[in-house]
């Protein structure tokens, strides 16, 4: 019998019930159990998809195409898990699907109420990643914070879900704010004690109770804690602020919550085995040199519309023993190749993210120009490829008003475009989306990265290269190395006779893992830590760089 894990949040929200889910994962799955996460949002939009960056931040794409949550991003790079459709549900998709059926007759002309039809439909939902996976153990993360209106039906679904699969194969893990007054030098346990009554109103006892804090806790505000909320001392689970998140399941581990975990539904708790997960850590958290990284971006205010950009930066680093420092630079303060040069000139790589709109785009232009022109290595992903392009085609090409038609539809010279399905079609969810096939040109930078002939990367945008221009830019030094096989789509870019300096149009921050960097970013890096290193030499040199510094950075050395 499957079990079910549900985690609730209370006080206040962002304390990281993601990371919590993640780690969580994390831990029962290094015990031998085939897991999987999922997370129901109470909000009524039917996905992220829409959503303004701003908003919500990144929207993390599965290989079946769904637009989700960024913790599943989390769950991904953590459990190694690829998650589906069915990983992220919000009440939009619940309530789409129940008016659909009664517009249909579904409901045989019977009343539609919460209770039973939307609770209904949302405990088939939790339900299914069972019946497609045959998981051991799904664990469900239940967005917002208890008390919130929105999120009562599925509290009440959660709730139900107990006495549907049994009460030996459901627990609830409540996570909350313990506040440490400094001025009293005191932690405040009343907070969690609200929650937790709050929780048991609606009919939920938790069985574990997770406390973010800033200091550890003591002895006595556990026993408090476990007599006024009803729970063992031992289901009382501190959760400290971390270094790092990928330190997070560690702590979690020591502090017991895998055993608490396997006591609330009966599974034997057999030993863990993250030693990897431990060496890795350990290797991200004692570099033996630094890398900075320029990310010229439109949504550097949230750091959180870069999250997997930024992870997967991380992972690279954790390959090349580096630390990686993000340089993060608005596109938009970008404003003329002398601003261009004074603020990319101390980076060691330069990587333009995706996004929508035209704001900040002449920015990452000169951010590719600088890149290019003085061997600076690049990373463009997805739009950050069709900067790249439009680059070339403008100050190489000599298509000097080259652009893309999401950004100026009447260009004479539009090098990106539309592919000719997508001309009228709604916003939401019409995007490529999802995993799709990349054959890659022999002796090319991402072949040698990758080590295959075919790959399959996942990708979220509307518009293309322009094939009308493909063969202009085959005579050129930039060359078209990846080709999506079914509708003959350029899907990545590389200039020749540059140390590095690719552009795709998927987005393979999707697909990194701490412990196994996806190829582009692990070599992104690599050569980005090489770079640092001639900059270095040629610094210490007393006037001048050794030859073989002086080579890579003109571009000689691959």
């Amino acid at each position: 019998m499957t079990k079910y894990i549900f985690i609730t949040g209370g006080v206040v929200s962002s304390l990281g019930k993601g990371i919590a889910a993640a780690s969580l994962g994390l831990i029962l799955k290094s015990r031998g159990l085939k897991v999987v996460n999922q997370k129901f949002d109470p909000y009524l939009n039917i996905d992220p998809g829409t959503m303004n960056p701003y908003q919500h931040g990144e929207v993390f794409v599965t290989d079946d195409g769904a637009e989700t949550d960024l913790d599943l991003g989390h769950y991904e790079r953590f459990t190694d898990e690829s998650l589906s459709q069915s990983s992220n549900t919000t009440a939009g998709r619940v309530y789409l699907s129940i008016l659909n059926k009664e517009r249909e007759g579904g409901f045989h002309g019977g009343t539609v109420q919460v209770i039973p039809n939307v609770t209904d439909e949302i405990r088939r939902r939790m339900l299914l990643s069972a019946q497609e996976t045959g998981a051991n153990v799904i664990i469900t993360e239940i967005g917002g914070t208890v008390g919130d209106i929105e999120s009562l039906p599925f509290i009440e679904a959660i709730r139900q879900i107990k006495y549907e699969v049994g009460v030996e194969n459901c627990a609830y893990i409540h996570l909350t704010l313990l506040p440490y007054m400094k001025k009293a030098q005191e932690l405040k346990s009343k907070p969690t004690q609200h929650s937790v009554k709050e929780l048991q109103g609606l009919g939920i006892q938790p069985d574990i109770i997770m406390l973010r804090s800033e200091v550890p806790i003591d002895a006595a505000t556990r026993e408090k804690l476990a007599l006024f909320c009803n729970v063992e001392t031992d289901s009382i689970i501190q959760n400290l602020n971390a270094k790092s998140i990928y330190e997070v399941p560690l702590m979690m581990e020591k502090e017991g919550l895998g055993k608490a975990v396997c006591k609330a539904l009966s599974i034997e708790d057999t030993p863990t085995h993250l030693e990897d997960w431990a060496q890795m850590v350990d290797r991200l958290y004692h570099p033996a040199k630094s890398v900075t990284i320029a990310l010229v971006g439109k949504y550097v205010e949230l750091r959180d519309a870069y999250l997997s950009v930024v992870e997967s930066l991380l992972h690279g680093g954790i390959f090349s023993n580096a630390e990686v420092n993000i340089d993060w630079i608005d596109a938009e303060t970008l404003c003329d190749e002398k601003t261009a040069a004074e603020r990319l000139g101390q980076a060691d790589g330069i990587i333009v993210p995706g996004g929508f709109g035209d704001r900040g785009i002449e920015g990452m232009i000169r951010a590719a120009q600088y890149a290019r022109t003085h061997n600076v290595p690049y990373f463009g992903i997805c739009l950050g490829m069709q900067i790249q392009v439009i680059e070339f085609a403008r100050h190489v090409l000599g298509l000097k008003d080259a652009n893309s038609t999401e950004m100026n539809k009447d260009t004479p010279a539009p090098v990106i475009d539309l592919m000719p399905d997508q001309n009228g079609v709604i916003l939401g969810g019409t995007l490529r989306l999802g995993k799709y096939e990349c054959a890659l040109k022999a002796g090319s930078t991402a072949a040698a990265a990758y080590k295959a002939e075919t790959i399959w990367e996942r990708h979220r945008h509307r518009y293309e290269f322009n094939n009308a221009y493909r063969a202009q830019f085959e005579h050129s030094t930039l060359r078209l190395t990846g080709v999506n096989p079914e509708r003959n789509l350029i899907e990545i870019v590389e200039q020749e006779g540059h140390p590095w300096m690719v552009g795709v149009q998927f987005h393979p921050e999707f697909k990194s893992r701490p412990n196994r960097p996806q190829p582009l970013f692990r070599e992104f890096i690599k050569v980005a830590a090489a770079y640092a290193e001639s900059a270095g030499t040629a610094a210490a040199g007393k006037g001048g760089a050794s030859d073989s510094a002086e080579r890579y950075r003109k571009g000689g050395t691959k």
